[in-house]
């Protein structure tokens, strides 16, 4: 019997009333059901999540159609490293689909956590790595290894750097259990591990220095600060209630309307973004403005070039699938206020549902002042108040952790905020310094790195038509028409191709890019848009020879545009973990689509380039970066008019006039 035809016996208990209702446990189960009779002792599920139906298939969806339900699977056979793609429907409960992946040419499968365990009895049973510890005083039972990602490069002997699944090992010193290992780098050697063989393939023993010893513990000398007692408490209350309303996994707030979904992969994801038409005739209709939203890849290039360091690279998205690492969040630590929690489901690596409560957090807070203005002619004397809905969820990666949240505001306007927190990755610094790292503790180093993230925002501002312009502040001569020189201009340019619309930020210029419905106008006869307003911070700062370079591609420009394709989700491709190059968005644009009124799907790098600092250790305090979508033309006029004033507090209390 071909796989394509196998039968399935299990079936899914409660039926989905959406086509993007987020998986269930019950249908995790399914799915491995349909799968176990190609199923074998060695095989792992690295991935399984909701294959989306194409776009014009869910907006022709309406309640009581039927919903068709397709799972996507990565499998993965641990004794063999080779890889399978599968796509099973549910609805019909059997296999559609079926591929081996080509780990040479493709990239492999994400690596399993699975793996990550198999390392340590692999270098016990290798003398060179037993031996490089030795040389430096060091048990095995002392010392916590941390496998990595080894990317694609040719220096891994008796390989085709592409044919075996490989991973780089460094070690760390912990002398207790309690301590923090990443304080004591056992720098200079790194081992390089072929997991389908089980045996390493070489150790580098570069170059020995002295572990570094000060103790890494935030709660220990010498870094232990005595606790502050003049904190005083900060209450935040809602006696009545929020203000958002959840069905399902649709939420209602203030004219919003948001669909959440979370992926292994991807993570939060959000979908069928519209907000109400405020300045419109009829503030009870709804206006598109994204389809879909999700942090699709993200990496971590370092900056040390040093034999056993140049390879530090990583795809924490697409080789790790940081998705799958989802904090469960507690109330009064990670969020405050009225909290509504979602739950993900995820399946585990054997195929089974793995439920993690708590992993998405919503709630509303205050943001300040929303508008105000005080007139000298007429009186007005008014102020009102800005909130925002918070919809945020917490991955940890390694050392990092990172906290994604998307915001929604009471004018119209999007943000998407990221928060680095953590350990930062450490190294040996000697006597004599280092020109790629900083010395953040005695002995201790960190490498300068960044972290790069792709948003894919596939638009739809009001509706499917959609075209990008580029709009930028531009000085004007003086001369004719600018006597006096004061004059400054706006410039708008159509990018009206995938060749075009590959962009950098200019901080300089204020340019930032709308995007604008080429069918529908307000009421000034304008196109109605929102605009995509980056941050303007550095993109990749590897050489353009580099093989980072050829795997993140994606992170050379700040903005990508293509036409939607419901095939094209990653910016660095499906399969990035040993990916030669070339993969994803360089592929998508080759054949330079039109992209004037067309569907659209923004990809938008932006992130945080990190020179280490001594305050960043032994734990780092929250570093932000990020982009905002805001309204431009979409509204008639400000769509915040009607929000309420707030009485005035007494003016004991430190109250003001917030009404008159």
């Amino acid at each position: 019997m071909s796989l394509l035809e196998t039968p399935a016996t299990h079936a899914v208990s409660a039926a989905p009333s959406h086509p993007l209702d987020r998986l269930t446990a019950a249908e995790v189960s399914a799915t491995r059901a349909v799968l176990g009779p190609t199923l074998t002792p060695t095989t792992r599920f690295a991935y399984l999540g909701l294959l989306e139906p194409p776009k014009a298939a869910v907006l022709a969806f309406r309640p009581g159609d039927a919903v068709e339900r397709t799972v996507r699977v990565l499998l993965l056979d641990t004794a063999t490293g080779e890889g399978r793609d599968v796509r099973v429907s549910l609805s019909e409960n059997r296999i559609v689909s079926d591929r081996t992946v080509e780990g040479a040419v493709e990239g492999h499968l994400p690596i399993l956590e699975e793996e990550f365990a198999a390392i340590d009895p692999i270098l016990l049973a290798d003398e060179r790595w037993t031996a490089a510890l030795a040389a430096r005083g060091l048990e095995p039972a002392d010392v916590v290894t941390v496998p990595l990602s080894a990317g694609h490069y040719d220096d891994i002997p008796a390989t085709d750097p592409g044919a075996a699944r490989v991973l780089r090992v460094f070690a760390f010193a912990q002398p207790d259990p309690s301590a923090l290992p990443w304080a004591h780098p056992v720098d200079g050697v790194v081992a390089y591990v072929d997991l389908s063989a089980g045996k390493v393939l070489h150790v580098l023993d570069h170059q020995r220095f002295t572990v570094p010893q000060q103790s890494g513990n935030w709660d220990a000398a010498p870094h232990a600060q005595a606790e502050r007692t003049d904190l005083k408490p900060i209450s935040i209350t809602q006696p009545e209630g929020p203000s958002f309303s959840v069905e399902g996994d649709v939420i209602s707030w203030q004219g919003w309307k948001v669909r959440v979904g979370f992926d292994a992969r991807e993570g939060l994801t959000l979908h069928q973004l519209s907000v109400a038409d405020f300045t419109g005739p009829d503030p009870s209709v709804q206006r598109d403005v994204v389809y879909r939203a999700s942090i699709a890849e993200m990496v971590v290039p370092y900056a040390d070039p040093s034999p056993v360091r140049f390879w530090q690279n990583y795809f924490d998205t697409g080789e790790y699938l940081f998705g799958r690492f989802v904090n469960s969040l507690a109330l009064g630590c990670d969020c405050l206020g009225e909290i509504r929690y979602f739950d993900a489901v995820l399946a585990d690596e054997h195929g089974r549902p793995r439920t993690v409560q708590n992993a998405i957090c919503l709630h509303e807070e205050d943001y300040g002042v929303l508008w105000k203005h005080s007139d000298m002619f007429n009186g007005m004397d008014e102020t009102r108040r800005q909130r925002r809905l918070v919809i945020s969820f917490f991955t940890t990666i390694g050392n990092y952790d990172y906290g994604f949240y998307w915001h929604l505001y009471l004018d119209g306007t999007i943000e998407l905020e990221a928060k680095a927190t953590g350990v930062v990755f450490t190294a040996a610094y000697p006597e004599e310094g280092l020109e790629f790292s900083t010395e953040i503790a005695p002995g201790l180093a960190a490498p300068f790195h960044q972290h790069l993230f792709s948003a894919r925002l596939d638009v739809m501002v009001d509706g499917l038509a959609n075209a990008v312009e580029e709009v930028e502040a531009v000085r004007v001569p003086r001369g004719e028409g600018n006597p006096y020189g004061n004059a400054f201009a706006r410039r708008a340019t159509r990018l009206t191709s995938e060749a075009m619309a590959q962009r950098e930020a200019d901080g300089a210029s204020g340019r930032v890019w709308h995007v604008l419905n080429t069918e529908r106008t307000n009421a000034l006869g304008q196109p109605t848009g929102y605009a995509l307003h980056p941050q303007h911070q550095p993109l990749l700062l590897a050489d353009d020879t580099s093989t980072v370079h050829d795997r993140a591609t994606f992170a050379t420009k700040h903005l990508w545009v293509t036409r939607y394709d419901s095939e094209e989700r990653y910016p660095a491709g499906d399969f990035v973990n040993q990916n030669p190059g070339g993969a994803g968005l360089p592929r998508f644009v080759a054949g330079d689509r039109d992209l004037d009124g067309q569907d659209l799907v923004l990809w938008h790098t932006f992130g945080l380039t990190h020179f280490p600092r001594p305050e960043d250790w032994p734990v780092m305090p929250v570093d932000r970066t990020g982009f905002t979508l805001r309204p431009v033309g979409f509204f008639d006029r400000n769509p915040a008019l009607g929000v309420p004033g707030t009485p005035a507090a007494p003016a004991a209390a430190g109250g003001g006039c917030c009404s008159a």
